[in-house]
């Protein structure tokens, strides 16, 4: 998701926000049926959608439609694969259109497409966690002796939760993955037990966003008012980076709370319909441990904390060879492939790999406090260099900007993990 398209996301998150809390509110009353909860989010999901992004909705609509027909038409062996290779060939060809209107045209693309495809991003979270929980069993699909018997009014209400899952207003646009058994015990919890909204939970979180916000404009004044890639000189580069990529995450932070705000206002954020064993709800944005850690693998965990779950579960754990490669790899595919995010992410699976070598070996060797203070001190400015390096390499869009920042002292910083990397697993080969 490009920084860019945040701030006209983040006003039609604000301006769902009141719905949101009439949910949270309707459920509470035993009147508020539960076909009515869940027509009350597919209503908000469309109208949003058509408010956010105009005639583009319908690629939305479009691939969300696909998804049910195949999840009703298929085996719960067959519906995961399916739905996954439909899912992200449409993606696929409608980040080929912006690729397109970007390099060929050399146009900047409309804003409610760029909206059209975070939210397509969204939705394939969406429909391959479904879709891996009916192949797993954990959800229980509809058999197709009961669809054959049923009419068509029955199956229309039997595939509205799946509808209502895939296009759900308060995660339309944004927020945190809620899985589909969450989702569905939430809407269909009684009303005494269902969880209220805090007050000063969401007052807290509005704080924590006016701050952000704060710092983010006096950063822009700073980094308007410096030089950029083009113009600095040899060391000056590295702080132009660092400012730069400091820009880039506190856009992402603001935004992540405010998904986190939607998704709590409207009660999708308690732990009702967590199965055991189940990892609970976790917002996006740990903050405090992005902005303190010394380890990029850590890093790599804590960011965009739901979406690094659901690469795990959907790549990571299945992928018999590279697992680690192959995670970062579909990572760059679901972002739309731009020339950018394929080197940032091949160059952050080499640090994340890196990162494994370098801490073990210090773990072994590091026994004393001071020297191990100085190690972390050491490593924290490193992973902060590196991560701001990576973070500026996916979001540039054209080659020029990214031979830039190849071709400047930034560049040391990740060099110097490849180094350790290549000397590290040749001793750790030795070892074994």
């Amino acid at each position: 998701m490009d920084w860019l398209q945040l701030h006209p996301l983040s006003l039609y998150q604000g301006a769902a926000f009141p719905f949101a809390l009439l949910f949270n509110y309707l459920c509470s009353m035993d009147s508020f049926s539960i076909h009515a909860r869940y027509l009350f989010l597919l209503t908000g999901g469309h109208l949003l959608a058509l408010a956010a992004m105009g005639s583009y909705a319908v690629l939305v609509f479009i691939p969300a439609l696909c998804a049910v027909v195949l999840i009703y038409t298929l085996s719960p062996q067959e519906v995961h694969r399916c739905t996954f290779f439909f899912q992200m060939s449409w993606q696929t060809l409608c980040h080929l259109g912006l690729h397109y209107t970007e390099y060929y045209l050399q146009e900047a693309p409309s804003m409610r497409f760029c909206i059209t495809l975070s939210s397509l991003m969204l939705l394939t979270q969406r429909v391959t966690s479904l879709s891996l929980d009916i192949c797993e069993r954990k959800v229980e699909a509809v058999s197709r002796d009961i669809r054959i018997k049923s009419s068509l009014s029955q199956q229309l209400h039997e595939a509205l939760p799946y509808f209502s899952y895939l296009l759900f207003f308060p995660a339309l646009l944004g927020g945190p993955l809620c899985s589909f058994k969450r989702f569905q015990a939430h809407v269909q919890g009684s009303s005494s037990l269902h969880p209220r909204y805090s007050f000063w939970s969401l007052t807290w979180r509005a704080l924590q966003i006016l701050g952000l916000e704060c710092l983010k404009v006096a950063l822009r004044r700073v980094v308007s008012a410096g030089a950029g890639l083009r113009n600095c000189q040899q060391l000056e580069c590295i702080y132009v980076m660092w400012s730069t990529a400091g820009l880039f995450k506190l856009t992402y932070y603001s935004h992540w709370l405010l998904d986190d705000s939607l998704l709590h206002a409207a009660g999708f954020g308690s732990e009702l319909g967590q199965s055991p064993g189940e990892e609970g709800y976790i917002p996006d944005a740990d903050i405090w441990t992005l902005e303190t850690t010394h380890r990029i693998s850590l890093f790599t965990r804590k960011w965009n904390q739901s979406t690094a779950r659901w690469l795990r579960r959907l790549i990571f754990q299945h992928g018999r060879a590279w697992p680690l490669l192959q995670t970062f790899a579909f990572s760059a595919w679901w972002h739309g492939l731009h020339p950018g995010q394929v080197f940032g992410f091949f160059c952050w699976a080499m640090m994340v790999e890196a990162d494994y070598l370098i801490h073990t070996f210090a773990n072994l060797f590091i026994r004393t406090w001071p020297v191990r203070l100085l190690y972390r001190t050491l490593t924290w400015a490193h992973t902060q260099l590196i991560i701001a390096y990576i973070m500026v390499a996916v979001e540039v869009r054209s080659l020029s900007s990214l031979w830039l920042l190849c071709n400047s002292y930034n560049s040391v910083f990740p060099m110097v993990y490849c180094v350790l990397l290549f000397l590290l697993a040749r001793r750790k080969h030795k070892f074994n």
